[in-house]
Order: C-alpha cells, then structure tokens, then sequence
C-alpha cells in the first residue's frame, strides 16, 4: 500500500509539475519527456533567422553544418527556415525510451543471469547440496527468521545472496535472492502480504553490505584517482553500520533475541572476519590492492559454479533417483529462472517509467537544490552538499547516482571529498524502490507492510554515516 501510494505520488507530482512548468513557460516543448534520451541536447526555444542576434545569424549561415555552440552549452541549428536553440541536457531516457531500454538492457541482461544462475539453484537443490548448507547454518538463521523452520532451503539461498553481495557479485546476488524470496513464500500464509521473514531478508540484502566494491573501484581508476580503492574502508564501514540498523529496527519490530549466544558469536566472527581481511588489504600496495579487489569476487564466483559442477557430478546417484539429468536439471532451473524474469518485468517498469518523469520534469532537481541550500545555511561543507544529489538518488536510480558520481569525479575531482564522498554514497546503499519492485513482485506481494519505511530509514542512516566517515577519512 505504501509502495503504491508513493508511486502514484511521483507520478501525479511529476505529471502535474511538467503541465505547469509547460503553460508557465519555463518548458518549450515536452516531447524530450517521452521520447528523448540520456543526455540528449533539450530544445528550449525555435526562433526565425530574423529574430537571433545579428553575430549569430552571420555565424549560423556560414557555419558548414549551420550549427553554432556557444560556451559549450547551447547551441544553435538553423534547419528548415528557423533557427532551434538548445540548451542543457536531459537527465534520464523519456518514458517510452525508459520502457525500451528496461527491457531491452535491464530485462533481458537480467533474464539470462536468472536462467543460468537459477539452473545452477536447480543442481544445487537436487544434489542436497543446498540441503547441507542449510543445515550447517540452521542454528543462527533461526535465531534472525524465528519463522523459518530448521534447514529450510531458503536458508541456503539467503546465505548465497548475502555472500554475492558482499563480494559486489550483483549478478549473481539478485538471481539468489529472488530464489529466497521464492521460497520463503512458500512459508507465507498471507500471500499477498510480506511476512516477517521477507521484511527482514529485503531489509538486509537492501543495507548492501559490501566488501570488495569492484565497480567503485573501477569508476574511481577512470577518473584518475590517486588511489582507486581508498574508498574501500569507508564504503565497508558505512555498509556495515547500515546492515547492523537495519537488523535491529526489523529486529526489535520483529522481537527478536538479540541475546542469543549463537547470534552473538555469529556476529563476532563476522566482524573479525572483515577486519582480518582489511588489516590484509591494507598492507597491500597499490597495485596489489587493484589486483586483489580485482580478482577475488571472480574467483569466488567461478568456485561456486565449479563446486556445484562436480558436487552435482559426484551425486549423480541422486538425479538418477529423481528420474533425470544433470543437465535437464540444469534446463529445468533456467527455465524457471526465465519465468521469473517475465513476472518480474512490469513491477520494474512501472518503478523505472516513473523515475524516469520524476527526473525528467525538473521536480527532483528542484528538491535536491533546495535540500542542498537548507543544508549549507546550516554551515554543512558544500563539498557535503555538493555529494548529496547522488545519495538522493541512489534509492531511486543505480544507474542515475552513478552519473552523478562520475560527475562529481569529473567537476571537482576523484581525490576530492565530493567525489570520495559520492563514491561511498553509491557503495553503501541499494536502489531500494528499484529492489522491493523486483523481489516483492517475483512473487506477487502486494503490501510490503514497514519494509519500505524501513529501507529508507536505513538508507538515511546510511547518507549521515557516510558523511561522518568520510569527514573522518579525507
């Protein structure tokens, strides 16, 4: 219900705003808002030759292509008898531009993940090799999803999801979570309601906790960073502060035994775990550090698919017994993984069409430039506020925050707290309408219940957190 209310408000917002700013003249045409792309030039005006200054006039008609750019943002084409004046550029893809590409490049890419790595669920299920980890597990997860029974296979797909997450395996994260999200509905007698457990599974997976951020790296290496990966700490840091609040708002909510010996220990050897390998990176030089962040997530990824590979082999026995092949078995999950990704296309289209308005129309510029100016009349720094468009995105918009963080790189420089800055935005949390779009939809769920406030506010956190360690660090 809220998700729903929340979307029609972005919608009708962004709608109601694009018609006022139209009749009020601040915007010339409106058809950039339908079918216009990613930084395309934004028609602002259409003049007759006559009605230019005369010094652009001369310029225009004897320019080759008839085009004149003035200080690198408008530009002028005279085509057809009159003269067309560009200005700025556009934000996002239009809306029908936005349903092309939300399935031309996010659907399909994400289809062909969730068939292959949801074949790979298939022989990880028939081999009992999913059954085992379940098992191994068991004594911590029932003490964080009371609802969940012992050695439930669910568990088993959760633990693969949070691992791929905290590697920065993206595409592998989201085929195990949906299987998780699959299967503790199993479990869920209001069909069409989250249970405890997804709001707590959602939650989590939504905090991002995130060891190697390989693509941070990677944009941060583009843009000429002095060190790539000095970012990681904080990112980690922040990411993890994020994952323990989240745990402890659903927690409390959920009336959990946070006193339970297991859980405790549990998250004692997690911690040790991440400062151990921190202390190791950390004595790494710069090339090192590249290499190891570079290559440790890919060979833990290409590990899993061997395992199940030969595990699957080694319990051939087993497939027999289920009258089939490892290879149909295979078959079979992709299959099921393709059905997945066809439920799943309309709740992310409805999400992404509206962002993309809401973006388009002006609205969320407007809101982020005033929340920028309340924040510097409070004496925040405006390298801070200079950061904050891409933490006001990222909820909305994985691939809109990351232009901003490029950005930012570009305007005021990699090594610059603005770009340290919005590098540890984009790290530290999820796309949190785009994920409960995705994942409540794969299995039908119509009210989330306090999932989304609680991603939010997790995701605040998360903005403030970053802030304080980033100030910290740089």
């Amino acid at each position: 219900m809220v998700l729903s209310r929340f979307w029609l408000v972005i919608f009708i917002s962004s709608i109601a705003f694009i018609v006022f700013s139209l009749f009020s003249g601040d915007n010339y045409t409106i058809d950039h808002l339908l079918n216009g792309k990613k930084d395309d030039p934004i028609l602002v005006a259409e003049k007759y030759l006559e009605q230019v200054p005369a010094v652009i006039k001369d310029s225009i008609t004897k320019a080759p292509d008839q085009t004149m750019v003035i200080n690198s943002d408008t530009t002028y084409v005279y085509q057809n008898k009159t003269v067309k004046i560009y200005s700025g550029v556009q934000k996002s893809d239009g809306l029908l531009a936005t349903c092309k590409s939300t399935l031309v490049d996010l659907i399909l890419p994400l289809i062909a993940y969730l068939a292959f790595f949801c074949g790979l669920m298939e022989l990880l299920i028939i081999s009992g090799a999913s059954g085992k980890l379940a098992q191994i597990l068991s004594p911590v997860f029932v003490k964080v999803f009371p609802s969940v029974p012992e050695n439930h296979p669910s568990i088993s797909y959760m633990t693969l999801n949070f691992a791929a997450n905290f590697l920065g395996l993206d595409s592998a994260a989201t085929p195990f979570g949906l299987k998780a999200m699959e299967s503790l509905q199993e479990l869920n007698p209001e069909k069409d309601k989250a249970s405890d457990a997804q709001i707590m599974f959602m939650c989590l997976h939504a905090s991002g906790l995130t060891l190697i951020a390989t693509s941070i790296i990677g944009y941060r290496a583009a843009a000429n960073a002095s060190n790539p990966a000095d970012v990681m700490l904080p990112c980690i840091i922040t990411s993890f502060i994020g994952t323990i609040t989240a745990f402890l708002i659903v927690g409390i909510k959920q009336k959990i035994n946070f006193k339970s010996a297991s859980l405790v220990v549990s998250l004692m050897v997690l911690i040790a775990a991440i400062i151990g390998l921190l202390f190791y990176v950390n004595q790494l030089d710069l090339i090192g550090k590249n290499y190891f962040t570079s290559n440790l997530s890919a060979l833990i990824l290409i590990a899993i698919i061997a395992f199940t590979l030969v595990f699957s082999f080694v319990k051939e026995k087993k497939f027999t017994e289920a009258n089939t092949t490892v290879f149909e078995s295979f078959v079979v999950g992709a299959n099921n993984g393709i059905k997945t990704g066809v439920v799943i296309f309309p709740y992310v289209l409805a999400m992404l069409v509206a962002i993309s308005l809401f973006r388009n129309s002006g609205l969320f510029e407007i809101i982020s430039n005033w929340i920028a100016f309340i924040f510097s009349n409070m004496g925040v720094n405006k390298e801070i506020t200079d950061a904050l468009p891409v933490a006001m995105l990222r909820p909305f918009s994985s691939a809109g925050s990351r232009g901003f963080l490029i950005d930012s790189m570009n305007t005021f420089g990699a090594d610059s707290l603005t770009g340290r800055l919005s590098s540890i935005f984009q790290c530290s949390a999820e796309s949190t309408f785009y994920v409960i779009a995705v994942y409540f939809g794969s299995v039908n769920i119509k009210n989330t219940r306090y999932a989304l406030g609680t991603m939010l506010l997790v995701d605040v956190i998360c903005v403030i957190t970053a802030i304080f360690v980033a100030s910290w660090f740089f």
